[in-house]
C-alpha cells in the first residue's frame, strides 16, 4: 500500500522559506515520477512542480519558477519541495503526489498525500 506523508508546511512572512517533504512508503520514488500540486481556498488544485523518475524535472509552474525547486533524496524515499521568496498568493495546501510517468504525475497521479499547509503572511 503506497503512502505519501508530507511534512514542513507552516506560517511564514513574505520573502521567507520553506522547504516541504513528502515521505513515501510502498512506493520508491527514484522509480516514481513525483510532483507537487497545491490548492488554494475557492480554487482548483493545480500542479506546481514535478520529477522524472530519471530527476529531471519536467514541469515547473510559471508561477514559482525561479523560487521553488523540486528534489529527492533516494536513500531516505523522500521527495522535496524548497520554496524560497514566498509570497502570499503562495498560501495553500501542498499535496505529493505520485505517477506512471512524467507526464501522468501531473494529468492524472496514482497517490496522493494528505496535504501539509503553507500560509505565507504579508
Amino acid at each position: 500500500q503506497v503512502q505519501l506523508v508530507e511534512s514542513g508546511g507552516g506560517l511564514v512572512q513574505a520573502g521567507g522559506s520553506l522547504r516541504l517533504s513528502c515521505a513515501a512508503s510502498g512506493l520508491t520514488v527514484s522509480t516514481a515520477a513525483m510532483g507537487w500540486f497545491r490548492q488554494a481556498p475557492g480554487k482548483e488544485r493545480e500542479p506546481v512542480q514535478a520529477i522524472s523518475r530519471s530527476g529531471s524535472i519536467t514541469y515547473c509552474a510559471d508561477s514559482v519558477k525561479g523560487r521553488f525547486t523540486i528534489s529527492r533524496d533516494n536513500a531516505k524515499n523522500t521527495v522535496y519541495l524548497q520554496m524560497n521568496s514566498l509570497k502570499p498568493e503562495d498560501t495553500a495546501v501542498y499535496y505529493c503526489a505520485a505517477g506512471r510517468s512524467y507526464a501522468a504525475v501531473i494529468t492524472t497521479p496514482s497517490n496522493w498525500g494528505q496535504g501539509t499547509q503553507v500560509t505565507v503572511s504579508s
